[in-house]
């Protein structure tokens, strides 16, 4: 069902590769809601991935662009307006990439040329995007910028390597761009931290089948699906968030809030009985 939040607005979507993808989830759910949009990828994803079929379906632009390029950049915003034949309302970035977790490079015995690179992709991008749009003034006033984190920004999390901290630098980028778009744009800058979620890019993650397993028994509400995720991203871009700014929105069912879950505790009660049984069988 659609509530015509997005009618009039227009808006950029950062990222999107396939059908898993939560960008791609966004970009479906902008556009029923009555938004007009533009989708960019690098060249190779282009390649790789099905965003043009999505830009067909939508009567969207599909843009190569490198979003670590600050002309790229320009280039982007530049054809999307033209496009819009106005300037934007509303920007996602769905952008993650790590080298070292691709490679399983532990924490401890890092890549350091691909965690430069995965931070310059990753977190840095978001700041140059933010820069280039205020640079341009691409933005209309009360305009909503989004990027994609994770609660791995303030927790430690087994896998999750470097991305932890690419994550924390995003949340500050937002915090502190938040503040300047706002005080002299009204342009709201926040982050969204997702539950896990099996996109292309997190089925690279070490044991993410287990992490879903574990977060779903650790949420309250279950873990949010990317559709869920497309839901509040178009909240957070239409006016019923307008003051709403220089946050880190927790979506992930509950989880950033619990401690530990009945769920969770009787499948670690039950591990730990089983252990002994073992342990006490082989004494015997």
């Amino acid at each position: 069902m659609a509530y015509n939040l997005l009618k009039g607005k227009n808006g950029i979507i950062f990222g999107a590769l396939n059908d898993m993808s939560i960008a791609w989830k966004v970009a479906e759910k902008a556009h029923e809601e009555g938004a007009k949009i533009s989708l960019t990828n690098t060249a190779t994803a282009l390649r790789l991935g099905d965003l043009q079929q999505l830009g067909d379906k939508l009567g969207a632009p599909v843009i190569a662009a490198d979003a670590t390029s600050v002309e790229d950049l320009e280039r982007v915003f530049k054809e999307s307006m033209d496009f819009f034949g106005g300037k934007i309302d509303f920007i996602l970035h769905s952008i993650g990439m790590s080298l070292n977790v691709r490679k399983k490079n532990p924490y401890d015995d890092l890549n350091y040329e691909y965690m430069n690179k995965t931070i310059d992709i990753s977190a840095i991008s978001f700041h140059k995007i933010l820069q280039t749009a205020r640079k341009l003034d691409a933005i209309n006033d009360w305009g909503s910028v989004l990027a994609l984190s994770y609660v791995a920004a303030q927790r430690t999390f087994y896998g999750y390597n470097e991305m932890a901290d690419v994550k924390a630098m995003l949340e500050s980028i937002a915090r502190s761009f938040g503040y300047i778009y706002g005080r002299d744009k009204k342009i709201r800058v926040n982050t969204i931290s997702q539950s896990p979620t099996l996109t292309t890019a997190g089925s690279g993650v070490k044991g993410i089948n287990d992490l879903l397993d574990f977060s779903e028994r650790m949420s309250p509400l279950g873990n949010a699906t990317a559709e869920d995720c497309a839901n509040y991203c178009v909240v957070m871009f239409s006016d019923l968030s307008k003051k709403v700014t220089m946050q880190n929105l927790m979506h992930d069912g509950g989880f950033s809030s619990v401690g530990m879950s009945w769920r969770a505790m009787q499948i670690y009660s039950k591990s730990l009985d089983d252990i002994e049984k073992e342990i006490k069988e082989v004494i015997d």
